[in-house]
This record gives structure tokens, sequence and C-alpha cells, in this order.
């Protein structure tokens, strides 16, 4: 039986840092789906981009896996995803949609899912919440 209660438990800043990402996931994928260039389109991406930003932000405070002292490969992701929201939306506002279009995609994909599978893995605070151990 699953429960939230490892989630909310845990240290800060991960229980943010999760919330955030499933809701950034969730409107990424709204994102993905939708018509682009709208109104709409360019509101939610700020949402979407201040949303990464908070999740690889508070990343740098979250140090469950030390490889290198207090940091981790995800450390590095954290550096990564600023560095291309912040180059996606440069993309976007000088008119390189392609690249744009491309440079989120990635990030969603690569940061977001494939980032959140590993955090299912046993051992691992989302484990704990869907199997209830």
């Amino acid at each position: 039986m699953s429960s939230l209660s490892p989630l909310l438990s845990a240290p800060m800043p991960i229980a943010p840092h999760a919330l955030v990402a499933f809701a950034a996931l969730f409107i990424g994928g709204v994102q993905l789906a939708s018509p682009k260039g709208t109104k709409r389109h360019r509101w939610l991406g700020y949402v979407w981009c201040a949303m990464m930003f908070f999740v690889a932000a508070s990343g740098f405070f979250i140090h469950s896996i030390e490889l290198w002292g207090l940091f981790s490969p995800i450390h590095l992701l954290s550096v990564l995803t600023i560095t291309l929201l912040a180059r996606a939306i440069w993309c976007a506002r000088t008119g390189r949609i392609r690249q744009h279009q491309r440079i989120m995609a990635n990030l969603f994909w690569l940061a977001l899912v494939v980032t959140g599978v590993f955090t299912f893995f046993p051992g691992r605070i989302m484990f704990a919440v869907v199997s209830g151990s």
C-alpha cells in the first residue's frame, strides 16, 4: 500500500523538490501536446521553466548520493538543466524555434522523465512511497 509519509518526512528540500517535479511533469506533458506559439503556451512555458529552475536549484541541497564529496551526477544535471533553460528561452526569443523545441523536449524527457524513473529504484524515497516499505 502506497503512502506519502516517506516523502513528507524526508529532509528538506526533498518533498518540495519532488512535488514541483511532478507538477512540471504534468505541465510539460500539456505543453508538448498543445499548440505552440500561443499566449497560453508562452505563459505555461515560463511557469514550467520556473518550476524546472526550482527543481534543479533545490537539487543542489539534496545529498542522498555523495560520489564526489557532497556531490553526485545529479548535481551536474542541475547545472546542465539551468544552462539549457536559459538557452531555450534565448532561442525562443531570437526566433530559433526548432532549437528551442529540441532543447525543451530533451529537458522534459531527460531531466524529468528519465531522471524521475531513477527515483523509483529500491532504497530511494519514491520507491518507499509507491511500495509502502
